[in-house]
């Protein structure tokens, strides 16, 4: 297993990473901004938990999604249409990472350690990291965050505090970048949830080709404006649902 360079690390090849654990690739390193912008434009990314070493990863499958093509059921399209949420971007991004990081229901602790909140504040400082906060009569009830690579989205995590919070803050992220011209929206590694929301598997070789035509994408991250414009035609137009 590669032993990262704590100041200078330089990544080995993804498609030489474990396959068990699945995608297991390289260990140490930094987080440092230019360590992690270097890492997800080549498609690996950290993961591990507090008393780790930081754990970098390219796993063999990746959850990702074509951004306009999420599930959207008849009963999120109704509560949707209800409007009785108000999707916002880059207005909370510390109060969505803390979030993301606090306790979850059958967890005892999480991958999202001090260290990673304050590398990842680092790069929405920068204008790298985004989120997505989904607001109701003014409180957060739920969010994610991520990174943006060129024309891809690189998720994260995600919250919520109230039933359906964090999948209305999912679907408006994915209907704002189809309309912005994004082509992809990573979300690691798969699991039922995702799926639920549409998103699909792709193996690591597919996933790294789209990665490295749209990396370098000139793309500016779509306003709080545009948010609330997908907001309104989500409510007025129907759309093809799931049961």
């Amino acid at each position: 297993m590669p032993l990262l360079d704590a100041l200078h690390p330089e990544f080995p090849d993804p498609g030489s990473a474990l396959s068990e654990p699945d995608g297991l690739l390289a260990i140490g390193g930094n987080l440092n901004s230019s360590t992690l912008i270097n890492a997800y434009s080549r498609g690996i990314f950290p993961w591990y938990e507090q008393g780790q070493p930081i754990l970098w990863w390219s796993p063999s499958v990746r959850a990702a999604l074509t951004p306009g093509h999420e599930y959207i059921t008849r009963s999120m399209a109704k509560i949707l249409a209800k409007g009785q949420f108000n999707v916002t971007t880059d207005t909370a991004f510390e109060q969505v990472i803390a979030a993301c990081a606090g306790p979850r229901r059958g967890t005892s602790g999480t991958w999202i350690t001090p260290a990673m909140e304050q590398a990842y504040c680092r790069l929405h400082r920068l204008g790298h990291a985004h989120s997505v906060e989904c607001w109701q009569n003014e409180k957060l009830v739920g969010g994610l965050y991520g990174l943006q690579v060129g024309g891809i989205f690189c998720g994260e995590s995600m919250f919520s505090r109230t039933s359906n919070a964090s999948k209305v803050a999912f679907i408006l992220l994915s209907q704002t970048l189809a309309r912005q011209g994004f082509v992809l929206i990573d979300c690691q590694v798969p699991n039922s949830h995702l799926q639920s929301l549409g998103v699909q598997a792709l193996q690591r070789e597919t996933f790294l080709s789209l990665l490295a035509i749209h990396k370098n994408t000139a793309l500016s991250w779509p306003a709080s404006n545009e948010f609330a414009r997908t907001s309104a035609m989500l409510g007025s137009q129907q759309w093809s649902t799931q049961p």
